[in-house]
């Protein structure tokens, strides 16, 4: 996959299949719009375009909002977006001038005019532009004038409830990592450089490796005790992880923690990656480090029984 800017060149991309997004977790639904793209592009002879933005639009418009959290980093969204076989992708710098963009003129300005888009795919119910006039019926009048031919992706389902990034981020909110991995269509997870830590938990016999987490607008799931898969240098490991602030421990600061199951090496300023496959329990106040070792052990029973039988 190639990455461009706004401002480059884009003349070498072949018969441009198009769509248009801030794709936020790439889940099961953005999923079914970038294998539609894909299909389109191999039956013209074209090439598959996700025009995208950074930061996310909600950044911008609503700074004061601090509860604004991605799902995805950017790069990771990048990377997820490259392994569903996208093959070119823009991204535009979105500021506040941006904003003001009608949904014509960035549809004439760029997508025509630069892109040479004649094949628009777009997600249901998508909207974007000033105020969000750009929609389903407004780019089906523009592609008659234009010649593009503009094409809807039904909206995905997961019960009786339609897949979207507010669903997938309200579950994680909770805690509910089962449903959030079934609606992503993979596992949510959290990559960050390992840190030293206040090294408790190699006095309770479950020492853990501490995440420093770059990216404040990346969701953090609920508190809790988690079920989780560890990735460090391609390879991976079974572990239980801890969200939140350690209660038992005095003067503890938030963290992301993870014990990795049968792991022996420093690895310290190296990152890893968690995978979150079910939440166990809440954090807890023990009464002692010694209530609190047992519980661990506890939790470490269960976690293996979890991920070994790949039950969620």
């Amino acid at each position: 996959m190639k990455t461009y800017s706004l401002h480059d060149n884009f003349s070498h991309i072949t018969n441009p299949v198009v769509t248009i997004g801030t794709f936020d977790g790439v889940h099961r639904g953005h999923q079914a719009i970038i294998k539609r793209l894909n299909e389109l592009a191999t039956e013209t002879l074209g090439e598959s375009v996700v025009v995208t933005f950074e930061p996310h639009p909600r950044q911008v418009l609503s700074p004061a909002d601090h509860s604004i959290k991605l799902i995805n980093t950017h790069q990771k969204k990048a990377e997820r977006l490259k392994a569903a076989g996208v093959q070119h992708l823009i991204i535009i710098p979105f500021n506040r001038e941006f904003a003001k963009t009608p949904w014509q003129e960035f549809m004439q300005n760029f997508i025509i005019q630069k892109l040479h888009a004649k094949l628009l795919v777009i997600g249901y119910d998508h909207k974007f532009g000033k105020d969000r006039k750009g929609n389903i019926s407004n780019l089906n009048e523009l592609g008659k004038h234009y010649g593009i031919r503009v094409e809807e992706v039904s909206e995905r389902f997961e019960g009786d409830t339609g897949i979207s990034s507010t669903r997938i981020r309200k579950a994680l909110m909770r805690g509910d990592v089962c449903l959030a991995n079934q609606l992503l269509g993979y596992e949510y997870s959290i990559t960050g450089d390992i840190v030293r830590g206040n090294r408790i938990g190699h006095t309770l016999g479950f020492p853990t490796a501490n995440l420093s987490l770059a990216d404040e607008y990346k969701l953090i799931a609920a508190n809790g005790v988690y079920a989780s898969r560890v990735e460090w240098r391609g390879k991976k490991w079974l572990g239980m992880s801890n969200i939140g602030l350690r209660p038992t421990i005095s003067d503890s600061k938030f963290t992301v923690e993870v014990n990795i199951f049968d792991f022996d090496r420093d690895i310290y300023d190296e990152s890893l990656t968690v995978s979150f496959i079910k939440r166990i329990r809440d954090e807890v106040k023990f009464e002692s480090l010694d209530a609190l070792r047992h519980q661990l052990q506890l939790d470490e029973i269960q976690t293996r029984k979890i991920l070994t039988n790949d039950y969620l």
